[in-house]
């Protein structure tokens, strides 16, 4: 195929868009297994290491009284991660492209930006998380476990490679290792199962009651179990999830009719119903566990991941339960770790028409999360970790109203969506969850900002600071929840995705200098003759010496291998000028990329025909991308040959 410098980032997850087949006619079973697998990735950001920080907080302060809060979170979950899938799969449209076809460029730049930092809150989570069971498993420091993290972008690749259903296999049993080992813990510690019940009843705990009936050391200020509420709230509903539900339900290849759109919105159900209900096991498992060992013994203090694994043990009498309690630390960091960055191109992709490397991609996100966490471990130890668990997740929720009001905009309008567009009742509920969220938010965000400006240390330009900023934010919350219902725009809502079609060129373009990348292997002849087949009036050869010596002494090289590159260029350059072809050979010495670049380039050529061998993650590494990296700096057409 040939590839333009700028690609247009038409579909979101390019490269496993409708890549499963899902129209098994004959098997109702096959089919629904086909369909389940894209909630289960979502699951993960539901229960990752932010999560466990909140819940430990939660349960070891307030005992049970808060599993009602979960719950909460896991059924507003579900109705969100419906309306996200709802969306892909009628509108074949991520949250993010959506979100670009309705909103002005600068509300949409603020849209994006929201999000990669919704997307970098989490992935602080997953560092720390990673680091912190790294460190409680084998004692490594927790400086050097956030180092080491940089290494899974290596497994992102691999997985992403491997294609989407092996991706699915692997996060499933990464949840699985989570699951088994809480419901372990949950046997071993033998909560009371009827005061478990009792949490399942609404309202916030009363610090003063709890105080006076001995339940708790000292009395709390009631702001406390809000904030917890908030972030627990964050660490289960999360705004990066609705992104990347939108767009992993596209993987599925569903027919246009609205019999096979209906029948995937219902697999879709399923499969969005069972992964969140596991998740919400475990989150409810940590709270649990955090409430019989800790709240019922008095430890009311223990909100830090790192002192509940040290406590297991002598609590719980076995070993096996802090080594368990580590693994599923280290699990849920790795699997939110690969749906963080999935998340983080679908925005990107989607916002900017950005599409960027994988492994750049994820490089830029982890040290976006690696960066503020080294900076603080290093000026004040591992004692503040937890506390930026709880933060990142607080950080989560603050923006949920920009991610959740845009999609129940688009669920709702049948013009966008047909008659798959939700009904009274899905909208009632999905504004009252749009509602709740965004006044709890706001209530705290108001109780913290009174909290600094009363304070001593209160300065000018930081209250100018939290003031402006706190009015940009409401003022775009407004415009986002006011500007699709205003009729002047509702002729937005039917802007498709690509350019309106033009007519077919019947001029053709001419190809005066065709350039011809080389690499010497057995598949020469096949790059050779699609270059021939373009018709061009002249013939560049090119072709770079990657030897030692080469990269040492460039142009003045004579070793073997730059005098026997030079004898097959010939040989090339022979045979086609006996056809009576004009051929000109170039031959360059320093790095394989740049050099092909600068050769194309002073060869004045107007199309590149380079050969390509498939993607392979050690190949990749060891070698550079050269495809990718070639045609980014050149504005002529490349022809890949594989």
């Amino acid at each position: 195929m040939i590839m333009s410098r700028h690609e247009p980032a038409d579909v979101s997850l390019q490269e496993v868009h409708s890549t499963v087949e899902t129209g098994y006619k004959n098997s109702k079973w096959r089919r629904l297994f086909a369909f389940l697998g894209p909630a289960y990735l979502v699951s993960v950001g539901y229960m990752d290491p932010g999560n466990w920080a909140t819940d430990l907080a939660g349960g070891s302060k307030y005992g049970y009284s808060l599993i009602w809060v979960l719950l909460m979170s896991n059924l507003m979950a579900l109705l969100l991660q419906s309306h996200s899938a709802r969306l892909g799969i009628v509108r074949r449209l991520d949250l993010a492209q959506a979100n670009r076809q309705i909103y002005p460029k600068a509300i949409n730049f603020g849209l994006y930006l929201l999000a990669e930092i919704a997307i970098a809150a989490t992935d602080l989570a997953e560092v720390l998380g990673m680091a912190i069971g790294l460190h409680l498993l084998f004692g490594l420091p927790i400086m050097w476990g956030v180092l080491i993290t940089l290494l899974d972008t290596f497994l992102l690749l691999f997985l992403q490679r491997m294609g989407i259903r092996k991706m699915e296999a692997f996060i499933i049993g990464l949840i699985a290792v989570i699951g088994i080992s809480f419901l372990i813990n949950i046997v071993l510690s033998s909560p009371e199962w009827g005061e478990v019940l009792r949490g399942f009843v609404p309202g916030f705990p009363e610090a003063e009651q709890l105080y006076r009936e001995k339940k708790i050391t000292s009395p709390l200020p009631t702001e406390t179990a809000l904030y917890l509420a908030v972030g627990i709230i964050g660490a289960t509903v999360m705004p990066h999830n609705l992104y990347l539900h939108s767009a992993l339900v596209q993987t599925r290849k569903v027919a246009t009719d609205p019999k096979s759109i209906a029948r995937a919105l219902k697999a879709n159900l399923i499969d969005s119903t069972i992964a969140l209900n596991l998740a919400f096991f475990v989150n409810a498992a940590i709270l649990i566990l955090a409430a019989t060992v800790f709240f019922k013994s008095g430890r009311t203090e223990v909100a830090s991941i790192q002192d509940a694994h040290q406590l297991l043990a002598g609590m719980l009498g076995t070993e096996w339960a802090p080594r368990l309690f580590a693994i599923a630390l280290i699990a849920a960091g790795q699997s939110s770790t690969i749906t963080g960055t999935l998340a983080g191109q679908i925005v990107m992709e989607g916002y900017l028409h950005l599409r960027i490397s994988p492994w750049i991609r994820r490089l830029l996100t982890r040290l976006l999360a690696i960066i503020p966490a080294v900076i603080v471990i290093y000026l004040t130890g591992d004692e503040n970790l937890d506390a930026m668990l709880v933060l990142s997740q607080v950080i989560l929720s603050l923006q949920l109203g920009f991610a959740i009001i845009p999609l129940i905009h688009f669920v709702s309008d049948k013009n966008m969506m047909g008659p798959f567009a939700i009904g009274p009742w899905a909208k009632v509920a999905s504004w009252l969850v749009a509602t709740i969220l965004v006044y709890l938010n706001l209530r705290m965000i108001v109780e913290q900002v009174i909290g600094y400006l009363r304070g001593d240390e209160t300065t000018w330009y930081g209250t100018f600071f939290i003031l402006f900023t706190g009015a940009l934010l409401l003022a775009m919350l407004i415009y986002v929840v006011v500007s699709p219902l205003v009729p002047a725009k509702a002729g937005l809502k039917n802007v498709n995705l690509h350019p309106e079609p033009m007519d077919v060129p019947l001029a053709l373009p001419t190809y005066h200098t065709v350039a011809v990348a080389l690499d010497f292997s057995q598949k020469d002849d096949l790059v050779l003759a699609h270059a021939l087949a373009q018709g061009g009036k002249k013939y560049v050869l090119i072709h770079v010496v990657e030897s030692a010596a080469a990269k040492v002494l460039q142009e003045a090289t004579s070793d073997h291998e730059t005098l026997q590159d030079s004898a097959q260029l010939d040989y090339y350059v022979r045979q086609l000028s006996s056809r009576g072809l004009a051929v000109e050979a170039k031959l360059g010495f320093r790095s394989r990329n740049s050099e092909i670049v600068r050769m194309v380039k002073e060869s004045g050529a107007n199309l590149l025909v380079i050969g390509s061998h498939g993607h392979g993650i050690v190949r990749d590494v060891l070698y550079g991308e050269t495809v990718d990296a070639v045609r980014h700096q050149l504005d002529i057409p490349v022809l890949v040959v594989k």
